[in-house]
């Protein structure tokens, strides 16, 4: 059999067509990936951008997957099966991303409540040329005693 890739689209299409209804699936450094057996050659399935063989982190991803596309029946080729190589791939810089974008909406929500509470305050208001007149005679007065 010949090594070939297919992608996700062409997967669909064949299984619609019904001229794929099954898969293996193998173990590989990294991950799981799928095998097609397709007339007398097997595909393995790419991944979308980098046309690369597509490699599932977990096996209950790669299952739904199938499940979502049609294939309902498939086998497992574990002889590779490295529990140690295949880690979850983790984004710390999403976290970080994440834990600010929770600080800012927080910070926005304690901002509008005190706008809200200076809005509902009953004390009396001062305009602003009121404001700069009050303390332009303060400054006066302090200029004064310094003198």
């Amino acid at each position: 059999m010949t090594a070939e890739t297919i992608d996700h689209s062409t997967l669909t299409q064949l299984v619609v067509k019904g001229y794929v209804n099954s898969a293996h699936i193998v173990a590989k450094p990294g991950g799981w990936s799928i095998q097609i057996p397709y007339g007398n050659k097997e595909c393995s399935l790419a991944a979308q951008r980098s046309r690369q063989v597509r490699l599932f982190k977990r096996l209950e991803t790669l299952v739904t997957y199938l499940q979502d596309i049609g294939i309902t029946r498939f086998d497992v080729d574990t002889s590779n099966y490295d529990p140690l190589q295949i880690k979850t791939y983790t984004r710390p810089d999403r976290s970080e991303a994440m834990k600010q974008a929770h600080e800012a909406v927080a910070y926005e929500e304690w901002f509008k409540e005190q706008v809200q509470i200076g809005l509902d305050d009953s004390r009396p208001t001062v305009t602003d040329e009121e404001a700069r007149r009050i303390f332009a005679a303060k400054r006066d007065a302090i200029r004064q005693r310094v003198r």
